[in-house]
């Protein structure tokens, strides 16, 4: 549908991005990945000696794993944290759009119930494997239609992943269908001015309902066993909006994993972030590798 669209131009909106590891596209024996390899970038220093945290960078409708990683500037901050990054594609679709066949909300337009939580999995363990990753250590981040595709397999793998990072995107609206089989680290974020993916929760054209982001934020608070939330000082991530527009909640006392809403104040679907905000996603990251 055409107002997922989401074409991100291949500059970065990082203020002091650096020039990234050269891109390894690494080509799996596993089948789910004969006509579709995934790159990756590998930060400096990278040797096969020591154990290495993972990111995979899940794209909006109708972008790609490069130009998303472009836009929120992971791979530029990734560098200098000492993380690897992976940066897989969707298939495209009838109308020429790659996409992710995630949460029953979004975007598997015509149906074609493609296997794209079984192709991550495959991914990670292939990268755990390649590239000597922790397996404590892998993050999922996602925007738009990869937010719900994050949201998926941390409902359907949860043994895989330590934490996600979940731009414009939500989990189930039937909360049924979300049952982890362990506690996962979410950072919930949206723009309040989000016309595309509305912060108050709707529906695509010809999907199911999607909840609301408060309302996600509240289902893995659940989930995690946390306990009362507390106001944290606020996060200046997009320099066009007024200074430390972003409000973050976070869920203290959880069994593990964590729970945390960033609610950016007049943000829209697609907000024209500084440096801060890849640096705030991998410090939520830093601090919640998998017990």
């Amino acid at each position: 549908m055409r107002t997922l669209a989401l074409v991100v131009v291949l500059t970065s909106a990082c203020s002091d991005a650096t020039t990234q590891a050269p891109l390894d596209m690494a080509r799996p024996v596993d089948p789910l990945f004969t006509d579709r390899p995934y790159g990756v970038n590998t930060p400096s220093g990278f040797d096969h000696t020591q154990s290495w945290p993972l990111i995979v960078v899940l794209h909006g409708y109708g972008a790609s794993g490069v130009s998303q990683d472009a836009y929120l500037g992971i791979s530029a901050e990734a560098d200098k944290r000492g993380f690897v990054v992976a940066l897989p594609d969707g298939t495209v679709d009838f109308q020429n759009m790659r996409f992710w066949n995630a949460t029953d909300a979004c975007c598997d337009f015509a149906e074609t119930g493609i296997d794209d939580a079984g192709y991550v999995t495959a991914l990670i363990k292939d990268a755990t494997v390649r590239y000597h990753i922790d397996p404590k250590r892998v993050f999922l981040v996602g925007h738009s239609n990869g937010a719900f595709m994050a949201h998926r397999m941390a409902c359907d793998h949860a043994d895989l992943i330590a934490g996600i990072a979940a731009l414009a995107g939500e989990t189930y609206a039937d909360p049924a269908r979300c049952a982890p089989s362990r506690e996962v680290a979410v950072a919930q974020i949206h723009g309040d001015a989000d016309t595309v993916v509305k912060f108050t929760g709707g529906m695509l054209p010809t999907r199911p309902a999607y909840p609301s982001t408060p309302t996600t934020f509240e289902f893995w608070k659940t989930r995690n066993g946390c306990a009362a939330d507390a106001e944290q000082p606020p996060l200046d991530l997009v320099d066009v909006l007024p200074a430390a527009e972003t409000l973050v909640t976070r869920a203290n006392g959880c069994d593990d994993g964590a729970a945390e809403l960033w609610k950016i104040q007049g943000g829209d679907h697609v907000p024209l972030f500084n440096g801060a905000f890849a640096k705030s996603v991998l410090d939520f990251f830093g601090a919640h590798p998998r017990l």
